[in-house]
C-alpha cells in the first residue's frame, strides 16, 4: 500500500498551528505493565537491546527504566506487595499486561496544570508535595485512551541495575522511534497533544486508499508520537475502528528501528513475527511486527530501513 505525504504547515480542523500549548515539554517515555520485570527482558533487552537506566520499589508498583539507542525510554512497570488496591494492580486485573501510561517532563508543572483547567481539563492525582519529583496525571477519558502522566523532575535519575539484569547481546542497538497512538477523533487528540501539550506537527500521511491517515508530533526528545485515526469505509479503516473497540483511543504500537543485517535480526525474531502493513508503520522500511499475543500486550514494529529511503 502506498501513503500519501501532506504539507506539514497544513492545519488538521479550523485550528492553528500555534495553540499556545505548554512551552519546554518532552515526551519522555512509554510505559507498559507486567506482571514481572523479567517478562519484558527477552524482548526489550534480548531482541531490541534496552540498557538498564534506572528502577526501584514503590508503593504498590516498581518501575524500570531501559534506554535505548537514540537515547528514548521504555518504563516496565510491576506490581510490588501484596496489596490489591493499587492503581497497576487494578490495572493488570482488569486490561491484563499492556500499555499502560505516556510521560510527559514539563518545566513547571502549576503552571502546566492551570493551563489545563483553562481548556477544560482535570488532571487527577496532583502531588507537589516534594520538590525533586511532581506529577499529575490525565484521566484516559479525558486523553483520548491512555493516561497522560505530567511530570516536573530536578533531574534525571538512575540506578544500579537489579541482580538477575541480562547484558544486551553484542551488536544489539535498536533505537525507539516512536509510539503510535490509535485514535477516534484526530481534532480531539490534536486538542490535547499539539494544543495542550505544545507537540509540533512534523508530518503528515495515510493511506492513498484513505483506511487511515496520521499526524506525526514532536517535543524536541528523541522520542515522538504518531495519532493514527481510521479513514472512512474501506477494509483496512474499518478493522482499525473495530479495534477501537469504541474508545477514543488506544496504543496501537511501539516503533522501533534496527541497524545492522536484516538478515541477523530476523533470525532472532520471536514466534509470532509477521511482515504485513501495518496501519501507521512507515512504509517505506520493512516492517518486522512482533503481536501483542507474544510480548504481554503490547505490539511492537520493527522497522529497517528500504534502500534508497533517506530514514
Amino acid at each position: 500500500m502506498n501513503i500519501r505525504t501532506g504539507d506539514v504547515h497544513e492545519e488538521h480542523g479550523s485550528r492553528g498551528a500555534n495553540q499556545q500549548g505548554i512551552s519546554g515539554a518532552v515526551l519522555d517515555h512509554v510505559a507498559v505493565a507486567v506482571e514481572r520485570w523479567s517478562d519484558a527482558w527477552s524482548t526489550y533487552v534480548g531482541r531490541l537491546g534496552g540498557r538498564w537506566s534506572s528502577g526501584g520499589l514503590n508503593t504498590g508498583f516498581a518501575p524500570a527504566q531501559l534506554r535505548f539507542a537514540n537515547g528514548a525510554k521504555v518504563e516496565v512497570l510491576q506490581p510490588h506487595g501484596s496489596g490489591t488496591g493499587s492503581f497497576l494492580r487494578r490495572f493488570l486485573d482488569r486490561n491484563g499486561p499492556g500499555p499502560h501510561h505516556l510521560t510527559f517532563k514539563v518545566p513547571d508543572l502549576a503552571a502546566s496544570l492551570e493551563l489545563a483547567r483553562s481548556k477544560g481539563l482535570e488532571p487527577v492525582g496532583v502531588n507537589l508535595s516534594t520538590p525533586w519529583w511532581m506529577e499529575a496525571f490525565l484521566h484516559p477519558r479525558q486523553a483520548t485512551g491512555i493516561v497522560v502522566q505530567l511530570a516536573q523532575a530536578a533531574g534525571e535519575w538512575t540506578s544500579p541495575s537489579p541482580e538477575g539484569f541480562p547484558e544486551p547481546p553484542a551488536g544489539i542497538h535498536a533505537s525507539l522511534l516512536r509510539a503510535v497512538h490509535a485514535v477516534a477523533d484526530m481534532d480531539e487528540a490534536l486538542a490535547i497533544f499539539r494544543d495542550f501539550l505544545g507537540g509540533t506537527v512534523t508530518g503528515r500521511s495515510g493511506a492513498d486508499d484513505g483506511s487511515w491517515v496520521t499526524t506525526d508530533l514532536a517535543w524536541g526528545g528523541p522520542l515522538a508520537l504518531r495519532l493514527l485515526a481510521p479513514g472512512n469505509g474501506f477494509e483496512q479503516g474499518t478493522a482499525l475502528a473495530a479495534w477501537l473497540e469504541g474508545r477514543r483511543g488506544r496504543l496501537h504500537h511501539l516503533a522501533f528501528s534496527q541497524a545492522g543485517d536484516q538478515s541477523t535480526s530476523r533470525s532472532s525474531a520471536r514466534s509470532g513475527t509477521s511482515h504485513p502493513v501495518v496501519p501507521g508503520a512507515d512504509q517505506n522500511a520493512t516492517s518486522e511486527v512482533i503481536d501483542p499475543s507474544a510480548n504481554f500486550g503490547t505490539r511492537l514494529v520493527i522497522e529497517h530501513a528500504s534502500p534508497g529511503s533517506s530514514e
